[in-house]
């Protein structure tokens, strides 16, 4: 699982996806995430602001990352 440092309390999930490279947009971002294709901590995350923070999981087609600050 890749790590993705974060240097502020938390970052959002849009943002996250480009910054892991998993999102080559913020277009491209905000329609897998509202197709419901990526999940946080196992869970189906839908909101593309949605804060994540040091120890989030975060799943895109198989492809993880974990947020550490």
């Amino acid at each position: 699982m890749v790590e993705l440092k974060i240097d502020g309390e938390y970052i959002q999930l849009d943002k996250a996806l480009k910054l892991a490279e998993l999102a080559q947009t913020g277009g491209h971002a905000k329609m897998v995430i509202q197709d419901g294709l990526v999940t946080v901590n196992g869970v189906v995350e839908v909101r593309r602001g949605k804060k994540l923070r040091d120890g989030d999981v975060v799943e895109l087609e198989g492809e993880k990352f974990i947020i550490k600050k």
